[in-house]
């Protein structure tokens, strides 16, 4: 089990050092950023000084090769030029360009564009004495927000919006595991039933259609037309209401009160609640379905034993072994969010700060949500194997 622990932990770093150099990549790659920007202020049309250009690019240390920031950015390094014994080595090794020459070239269409031509300076390992970067994220550093919070850490503006996604998430995904596994098993139980056709219908149009679909129906109609016909009406968004408020039968309701937090919850919880349930719900009933037609189980029932104790100690127990893998990738998304609901009802979590990261060009804020979201997802799938070994005694590490 030890050696089998070492060998998955020394797998799971190796894989989240390519996954964060995928998305550090792709993230540079991506049209947006501070690289647009720049790109406008080095057109010759302008006019603007070096001085202005070269403050640009080292702010956003666009003036670095690209794995120099991926190091400085994962681990810290490289600070500066290497010193030992008190001798500094490597101080005029270039790292970057600080001062790139463009020029404008004609096009056949008669357009003209900006070609990088050259370098007038170069940046090098001295020149990053004392440059702004983080301590690495694997400090647990993830350096400044650009835009959102701008110059101000990541990790506040993180601290600040997953106490929101878990409410959301913890909750939903609770009530969609405790009602969707009962119906799952029930519904696989009375199979070709009118409840099993019933369920099984309903449940096909959960998973069917867009969390948006919902999310949106249940705001035009207990938000929009429940409130112009007087009746009883939910909030449509917002974590907290910015003022107070009356609601038919329920009077005044102040706001960031108890009553405002969970009237604001309902709608997109039970939007996450229903697509769970479908899906968990659908997932159990085959995997009970293939389960039943087992040998042990039929041997089970020959011997005399009760369909209860058929049911929950041989079906249902070796029926959650391929559950497992989906239930602990949960973790996870207890921390991602759900991007889309928190969208559709403006719900200041993870996965709404995660879509604004990305409209607004704050990569850091979407590194370190990707970045985190690997590391949940690596361990997951560690408990996963660990927990097979809990719930099927036949499957055994070495």
């Amino acid at each position: 089990m030890t050696n089998y622990l070492i060998r998955r932990v020394i797998q799971m770093v190796i894989v989240l050092v390519f996954s964060a150099m995928a998305s550090y990549a792709l993230l540079n790659l991506a049209p947006g950023g501070p690289l647009t920007g720049l790109r406008e202020i080095t057109d010759p049309r302008k006019k603007l000084n070096e001085e202005d250009v070269a403050r640009i690019r080292a702010y956003f240390e666009l003036d670095l090769y690209l794995p120099y920031r991926f190091t400085r950015w994962l681990i810290g390094e490289p600070r500066g030029p290497l010193v030992i014994a008190g001798q500094t080595y490597l101080a005029d090794f270039q790292v970057g360009c600080r001062k790139p020459v463009e020029e404008s070239v004609l096009l056949p269409n008669g357009k003209s564009e900006t070609r990088y031509a050259g370098c007038k300076e170069y940046v090098t390992l001295g020149n990053l004495v004392g440059r702004r970067t983080s301590r690495g994220i694997f400090l647990g550093d993830f350096g400044n927000s650009w835009s959102i919070l701008r110059d101000r850490p990541v990790s506040i503006l993180l601290g600040s919006r997953i106490r929101y996604t878990i409410q959301l998430i913890g909750i939903s995904s609770l009530l969609a595991i405790l009602l969707g596994v009962p119906l799952g098993v029930y519904s696989a139980i009375r199979q070709y039933s009118r409840f099993d056709y019933t369920f099984t219908t309903l449940a096909f149009i959960g998973s069917s259609m867009p969390t948006f679909f919902f999310g949106i129906v249940m705001i035009l109609t207990f938000s929009v037309w429940f409130k112009q016909m007087g009746w009883f009406y939910l909030p449509p968004g917002n974590a907290v209401g910015a003022r107070d408020y009356v609601i038919p039968l329920l009077g005044a309701i102040q706001s960031k009160s108890f009553t405002d937090q969970a009237l604001r919850m309902i709608m997109p919880v039970t939007v996450l609640t229903m697509i769970g349930i479908s899906g968990w719900s659908r997932f159990v009933r085959s995997s009970m379905l293939e389960v039943m037609r087992q040998d042990y189980v039929r041997t089970a029932r020959a011997k005399g034993l009760l369909e209860r104790a058929v049911i929950m100690k041989h079906a249902l127990r070796n029926a959650l072994i391929p559950f497992i893998t989906l239930v602990v990738f949960e973790l996870p998304a207890i921390f991602g969010g759900a991007i889309l609901t928190e969208t559709i009802f403006n719900w200041p979590g993870m996965g709404r700060l995660y879509f604004d990261a990305l409209g607004r060009n704050d990569y850091p804020v979407a590194m370190a949500y990707l970045s985190i979201t690997a590391v949940l997802t690596v361990i997951a799938t560690l408990l996963r194997d660990v927990l097979y070994t809990v719930v099927d005694p036949r499957i055994r590490m070495s």
